[in-house]
């Protein structure tokens, strides 16, 4: 997972809602690094089950130490109706996925891990960022927009950072897909653009994109004091797509990374998308029909049956 674009994006929030979600991102962040950082050749599924534990402590305020105690002190702010503990679960159980699955073998198995390393982020955000006065909205859809926006940004990183984990021995790409553009583990790991890897990558960023497009009405949803964040990590993760595009598909030397001065410009753009209104960003109800109908298999939490196990 990548933090930076929302560490820096939280700088444009209110002093209370900046030290919440900072005290939500570093508990995101040290989770994370458990299995991407330093010693992550030494964690267990046996550590993990310990890290459960003490988040559990947090949550029942027994934080462990001043970084565990900022997360309990946010949850402590917010009803336990608005804040619950079940996405904070589900991104540790992302974690022991990746320490057993370097292969994923559709795009039902990669939503799901989707979900639980970013996707849970989405949720564990939404009641910090809080919903407009004036919304109408449900906080199902709401929810249902954070877990779009979640699973968005993840798929970025990943297609953003295809040669970085291949040189790690992983694939985060659909290995059904990947064998119906006739595209074995080998070409991924050999790093060579093709024609069959343009159109597989462009497939690719197309969904990328549709979950973006589910998650924008949402976000006009949201507290005004919380949208320009949201809109600035949604526009700049979008920024990532557009630069595999203009690197001719070629993530696997080139770095996926937008010019300081494009990230600079999509912070206006942000600022002024977080100007408008819940009741006037609406799609046309055709428009929004078809954009659901083609993503309602993926923007809701997994269900247990659903869950790896």
């Amino acid at each position: 997972m990548k933090f930076s674009c929302i560490f820096v994006g939280t700088l444009l929030l209110t002093p209370e809602r900046r030290r919440a979600i900072w005290a939500i991102y570093v508990w995101c962040r040290r989770t994370d690094e458990l299995v991407d950082g330093p010693n992550a050749s030494h964690i267990t599924p046996t550590a993990l089950d310990r890290w459960e534990s003490r988040l559990e402590d947090v949550f029942a305020g027994c934080p462990y130490d001043m970084l565990d105690a900022a997360l309990s002190d946010t949850v402590s702010k917010y009803p336990c109706s608005c804040f619950q503990l079940q996405p904070f679960r589900d991104m540790i159980e992302g974690m022991r996925i990746d320490l057993k699955m370097p292969r994923y073998q559709n795009f039902d198995e990669l939503y799901l891990y989707c979900y639980y390393v970013a996707g849970t982020v989405g949720l564990m955000s939404v009641p910090v960022m809080g919903s407009a006065p004036e919304s109408k909205a449900t906080s199902e859809s709401v929810n249902r927009a954070a877990l779009a926006l979640g699973i968005a940004n993840q798929l970025t990183n990943i297609h953003g950072d295809v040669g970085e984990d291949a040189r790690r021995g992983r694939i985060y790409l659909p290995q059904d897909e990947r064998s119906r553009f006739g595209l074995s583990d080998d070409e991924i790991f050999d790093g060579k653009v093709t024609d069959k890897w343009r159109s597989f990558m462009k497939n690719q960023i197309k969904r990328a994109r549709m979950f973006f497009r589910a998650a924008e009405d949402g976000v006009s949803e949201l507290n005004q004091a919380s949208r320009w964040l949201v809109w600035a990590s949604l526009l700049l993760h979008q920024q990532i797509l557009d630069e595999i595009e203009a690197n001719d598909y070629n993530n696997f030397t080139k770095r996926a990374s937008a010019s300081k001065a494009k990230k600079l410009m999509a912070l206006p753009v942000a600022f002024g998308r977080s100007l408008v209104t819940p009741s006037s960003l609406r799609q046309s109800s055709s428009a929004k029909t078809r954009l659901e109908g083609n993503l309602c298999h993926w923007i809701e939490p997994p269900t247990s049956e659903k869950k790896m196990l």
